[in-house]
């Protein structure tokens, strides 16, 4: 991964979207895309006014031919006599003709590189030397001369909008389907466009695997400024899925780069109705308004876990889970319940899941201790129960240091922002764990603060962090609780999380919310995990339902990834990481996809979901 935080701010320079203004010290600008048929124009005009009432900045929508392009009008038309102002994108794959007609009607035309003068990718080599690449490069160039002079004429903004799922095969065989292959595919274009004297851009990296999105953005940023340029940046995780997991999703990776100080306007892709996704991306722009970012520190964050973990966590893939149960007078069963635990209906017997907490801090020792059950407990609390299995004491780093009793297993620290770094010094880092709480609504960068301090100290632990919310809204607590710990679980800072709830929110389901932060950024599974589309007027098929359908029949595949795609503009490549997909085709029809290569083609809707089962089944069998 690239360095988090930029020493240096990125600042975007400022481009007028029509008469809304993008970039420099303006509000993060929120936007959505329509689902509906672009030659529907009742249809799109409707659902434009609801997403627009719902508060979005921007309008985007599909134009994959010259009649959905020619009926932007016609849309734009209605709109205006309905009294909405608001800006208009055509989002443009493989048709620069339907490009530079949309570019003549709206404010802003979205290209993808991967695609506008490249057919689609093959996943194939295509070797080249040094003059057949630059041939091709001026092959390109040529190719977006008339959209450039185009907007030049009409003040149209152009986003370059590279996505992981489409590069072309040309950049594919000399950099990968990677986070430099999109830098390098943003790059060839931005130079085009540089060389005829357009600057009215705006970048965007998207990928469906959050850790990608962000370390090309990042690299993107890092490449902008060594050389001067300061684009405006959109943000988006695409094929987030749908329901928590893809607002967790898209809150880690979109928050982890707002944090930073960067992204300029955001989208929230989801596989619901679009007017759905702003009030999302709204809690995101006001978690991270323009401007906090200057509350961080002045240091890059570089702080990394060690590598080894105490020897009784070795055994767990991924960061630790611990639950705060010291509110919860008796741990009874509904009360290992609310910690991830599930109690035998015939013995009563407590049994640990894989979305059971790693650690439970508790108040006072249980007299039965489940197995495979761990507990912290009070130091002094400890060492009356010391000979009892699974128990844990836990100190302030003071009163860690004054102790005559220490665990020789593991020892655990509480500590906050008004630490004393001298009282971390001597613990043995192999058998210590540090909890760091803070209070993330005025300390968003209170773990930054204490990684730095760690690090300048050269001392090493594994960290959990520990922020304290006040959320009586499960939604809100999960869009706050992602964007805050999605960058540091990301780029490895931290051994694992524990979140606090002083609201209105069920601790199971705070337990539960720190499982699925791991399992949307993929550094612990415990599921089945799904990348599903937000849909648009290219989807021949009802997305949204095939979604739950597949979850219904796949939900036992506890590992496997598994995309729904509305259509294959970003399909295969998108599923690149997946093991399986179920991909829209044409009208009612569906090709099913074992990696990026298709097994079944145009199965009719109504079957797809048998099928792709009964693929994977077999794939299960013969392992």
């Amino acid at each position: 991964m690239t360095k988090a935080l930029q020493s240096v701010p990125y600042v975007s320079s400022v481009i007028s979207i029509g008469s809304t203004p993008l970039g420099g010290d303006y509000p993060i600008r929120i936007q959505s895309m329509t689902n509906t048929d672009t030659l529907d124009t009742k249809a799109s005009v409707a659902q434009c006014i609801r997403i627009i009432e719902a508060g979005a900045d921007y309008v985007r929508l599909t134009a994959q031919g010259i009649r959905e392009a020619e009926n932007l009008d016609v849309i734009k038309k209605e709109l205006r006599k309905a009294g909405f102002n608001t800006p208009l994108i055509a989002d443009i794959h493989f048709n620069p003709v339907a490009a530079e007609t949309a570019a003549r009607l709206v404010e802003k035309v979205r290209i993808n590189p991967g695609n506008y003068a490249d057919k689609r990718a093959s996943f194939e080599k295509q070797e080249f030397t040094e003059k057949e690449y630059h041939d091709e490069l001026e092959r390109i160039h040529t190719k977006l001369l008339p959209l450039i002079n185009i907007c030049h004429e009409n003040k149209t903004v152009i986003r370059i909008g590279i996505n992981h799922g489409s590069l072309s095969d040309r950049i594919m065989t000399r950099f990968g389907n990677t986070p430099k292959g999109m830098v390098i595919s943003a790059l060839e274009f931005i130079r085009i466009f540089m060389a005829e004297n357009f600057s009215d851009l705006v970048l965007s990296m998207k990928s469906s695997d959050t850790a990608i999105m962000i370390e090309a953005t990042r690299m993107l940023v890092n490449m902008m400024q060594s050389e001067g340029l300061s684009y405006p940046l959109h943000l988006g995780v695409t094929e987030a899925g749908e329901g928590e997991d893809g607002r967790i999703r898209s809150a880690a990776g979109i928050g982890a780069l707002l944090a930073e100080g960067i992204g300029d306007t955001i989208r929230v892709s989801l596989s619901e109705d679009p007017e759905k996704e702003i009030p999302v991306a709204r809690k995101l722009a006001g978690y991270y308004p323009r401007g906090i970012y200057h509350e961080a520190p002045d240091k890059p964050l570089t702080f990394k876990v060690p590598l080894s973990k105490p020897e009784i966590f070795k055994r767990i893939n991924g960061p630790l889970v611990v639950s705060n149960m010291t509110s919860y007078p008796v741990l009874d069963a509904a009360g290992y319940k609310k910690a991830g635990y599930i109690a035998d209906t015939l013995t009563g017997e407590i049994k640990k899941t894989d979305s059971s907490a790693d650690l439970i801090i508790v108040k006072n020792c249980p007299e039965d201790i489940p197995e495979n059950v761990s507990f912290i407990l009070p130091y002094r609390i400890w060492n009356e129960n010391r000979r009892k299995d699974r128990l844990y004491p836990l100190f302030s780093p003071e009163t860690f240091h004054e102790s005559s009793f220490k665990s020789e297993k593991l020892n655990v620290l509480l500590t906050g922002s008004n630490f004393n770094i001298e009282y971390l010094k001597n613990p043995d880092p192999d058998s210590t764990l540090v909890i760091f709480t803070f209070n993330p609504e005025n300390e968003q960068y209170a773990a930054d603060f204490f990684l730095n301090a760690l690090e300048e100290n050269n001392l090493i632990y594994n960290i959990i962090l520990n922020p304290v919310f006040r959320e009586n809204n499960l939604n809100d607590l999960q869009i706050k609780a992602s964007s805050l710990l999605g960058r540091y679980i990301l780029d490895r800072r931290i051994g694992g999380i524990s979140i606090t709830n002083i609201g209105d929110v069920d601790i199971s389901d705070v337990t539960a919310l720190a499982f699925s932060i791991l399992q949307c950024t993929e550094t612990r599974i415990t599921r089945t995990i799904y990348l599903s589309c937000p849909t648009c007027g290219r989807t021949k098929f009802n997305l949204q339902e095939s979604v739950k359908k597949i979850k219904e029949a796949t939900g036992h595949l506890k590992g496997l990834k598994i995309a729904v795609m509305g259509c294959i503009v970003n399909g295969p490549g998108e599923m690149a990481g997946a093991n399986y997909g179920y991909v829209g085709a044409a009208n009612g029809r569906v090709h099913i996809y074992r990696g990026t290569v298709p097994v079944l083609k145009n199965i009719p809707e109504k079957d797809a979901v048998e099928e792709l089962l009964r693929v994977i089944e077999k794939d299960q069998a013969n392992l």
